[in-house]
């Protein structure tokens, strides 16, 4: 062993021992890792921020906002409005809840799709009494098993395939891991059907602050558009789900708790009250407007964009004791009151005219240059930074449609990967399926950091050597012996390193080594490198290695050790799987 290579395993043992350890953020020891790597020179100056520029950051970040443009779009909710209420027990709803997270993270970052069904799920275990702890964490499983059928699902596969064109100068294409992604998804599909039974029952999930505050009924009045066809107030409840009809407004007469025969006409407004998320799902469903969001918002800069936040009436006011329409809100502040809070009360006039009181929360809409002033001229206090969408339109079929496009063009071989997602982020978002501050958000700092920053660190371990002098530690374990064990345990590796580090991290540094394996054995270092895709995907077995673990801890209730209880035996159905599958499709 030469000193740099000695240099190069020390920082990649320290680095490890820091994920490990877990006292500092992952990210922030990833950047300590590339500026040690750098202050001993087993990492060039010129290749130290090589992983900013890389193809693989680029797409996970892309692929991170077509997420979020989906979950804004309500698309998941839309095609299962019909099956959810047929959904009882947990019997049906953790196989369906699992499948449809599973089918969106092949088209999805796989903990994007997670993000988009967990609010779904949620709804359900209320409605029903089904305990979270029996939907959430099959849910997070399936979408990582889902995520290995398509490039863009997982960031192992991401990383695999920009380790392949550095060696072959050729990536894995979009679907070249559909085969083997697809055979072990349905096996893990088929065990969590009936394995979730092995999960807690009846555990209380922690909630997260904006989950209290959305909690928070919110009253707003809709006015019927003028292509309306006439409905019943019946219907428009069965379409509402949670949210309530407290009355029907027509021609300046209010009907209370209008009859469910009663119809909806047009020029009618309807009093509706319910959650923040239940209310933007009634409106995008029946096409009705919001009152006073018909108003157009003045833009101080052309860089601004329209906002909605929550904020409480404090008791010196001057909205106190007047009503919208006295205030003047829109004349004289530029900002649109929709919607009204008040604990223990039940809006019975329109919006405009409701007399507000000091402790009311309310919603109101105005440019971002605008609002704070808004907010400091009428002594309102804002709550806690949370994402408001009421008030704002969803382009539901926008991210659907460009996603789709993307994916062929990389298919057919028109666009590289990179460019083609990166074009279809910046679509959706010119074409208002995001705004520029939701894209922004929807960007995983940390992760992408993490990735960018290990990608030198995993190249000094290649470039000293490194990665030849362990895999010919390893050529001497597999010489002789059948090459399906190679890859079980080149995959035993992979899955035995990635619960406790950041799955990218785990393919940034054992891919190298598989791939030198391979050559050294003789054999095609494909069948190796999907191998530890897989492992590095497949992280079952703690809430740290992988963000979708991580999402579903606190909502489910979970424990450290319940990761186990489920996981471990879904692991060694993959690890027994898996081998023979790749080889299979990918034969040495």
């Amino acid at each position: 062993m030469t000193l740099q290579q000695g240099l190069a395993f020390g920082l990649v043992g320290l680095t490890i021992a820091g994920f490990v350890w877990g006292r500092f953020r992952y990210d922030l020891v990833a950047l300590a890792a590339l500026v040690a790597g750098l202050a001993v020179g087993v990492i060039p100056a010129e290749a130290a921020f090589d992983g900013f520029r890389n193809d693989v950051t680029v797409i996970i970040a892309a692929a991170l906002v077509v997420s979020a443009a989906f979950a804004r779009s309500g698309i998941a909710e839309l095609a299962l409005k019909r099956i959810l209420p047929l959904l009882k027990t947990e019997r049906s709803q953790t196989p369906v809840m699992t499948v449809a997270v599973t089918l969106l993270s092949m088209v999805t970052k796989n903990v994007g799709a997670l993000a988009i069904m967990m609010p779904v799920a949620m709804q359900l275990s209320r409605r029903t009494g089904t305990s979270p702890s029996r939907l959430l964490m099959p849910m997070a499983f399936g979408a990582m098993a889902g995520g290995m059928v398509t490039l863009v699902g997982t960031s192992p596969n991401i990383i695999v395939a920009e380790t392949r064109a550095e060696l072959l100068g050729e990536p894995f294409g979009m679907y070249d891991f559909a085969p083997v992604g697809l055979a072990l998804t349905a096996i893990a599909l088929v065990f969590l059907a009936f394995g979730y039974r092995l999960l807690p029952k009846n555990r209380q999930g922690s909630i997260s602050l904006g989950e209290a505050l959305s909690a928070q009924g919110y009253a707003t009045e809709a006015r019927v558009p003028q292509d309306w066809t006439p409905e019943t107030i019946k219907t428009l409840r069965e379409r509402g789900g949670e949210v309530r009809i407290l009355a029907l407004i027509r021609g300046g007469r209010r009907i209370p708790r209008p009859r469910g025969n009663q119809k909806v006409q047009t020029g009618d407004s309807l009093l509706v009250e319910g959650e923040q998320e239940a209310l933007e799902a009634f409106l995008a469903a029946t096409r009705l407007k919001l009152v006073r969001d018909d108003h157009p918002v003045t833009l101080e800069q052309p860089a601004d964009e329209v906002q909605v936040v929550e904020a409480v009436i404090g008791a010196n006011s001057p909205l106190a004791g007047q009503s919208a329409r006295q205030a003047d809100l829109y004349g004289q502040y530029g900002v649109n009151l929709l919607a009204v809070s008040r604990s223990g009360h039940e809006l019975t006039q329109k919006l405009r005219s409701t007399r507000l009181k000091p402790g009311d929360i309310v919603l109101l809409q105005g440019g971002e240059a605008g609002l704070p002033m808004a907010l400091q001229a009428l002594d309102l206090l804002p709550l806690a930074e949370r994402e408001v969408r009421l008030g704002s339109a969803r382009r539901r079929y926008l991210p659907a449609v460009v996603l789709a496009a993307a994916m062929l063009l990389v298919g057919f071989g028109a666009a590289p990967v990179a460019v083609a997602f990166f074009g279809a982020a910046v679509v959706i978002v010119a074409l208002g399926g995001l705004k520029m501050r939701e894209a922004y958000a929807a960007l995983d700092g940390p992760l992408l950091v993490l990735i960018a920053a290990l990608i030198p660190v995993s190249n000094a371990i290649q470039e000293t050597g490194g990665a030849d002098l362990i895999a010919g530690l390893m050529r001497q374990l597999f010489t002789g012996l059948p090459g399906v064990l190679a890859v079980g345990g080149l995959m035993l590796a992979a899955m035995a390193v990635t619960p406790f580090l950041n799955n990218a991290a785990t393919v940034l540094i054992v891919a190298p080594i598989g791939a030198s394996l391979a050559t050294q054995l003789g054999y095609d270092p494909d069948a190796f490198l999907m191998a530890v895709a897989v492992g590095a995907a497949c992280d079952f077995l703690t809430p740290v290695g992988h963000q979708c673990n991580t999402l579903v801890m606190g909502p489910g209730g979970y424990r450290f050790e319940d990761y186990a209880r489920l996981g471990a035996p879904l692991s060694l159905l993959v690890l027994l799987a898996g081998p023979p599958l790749i080889l299979l499709f990918w034969p040495l």
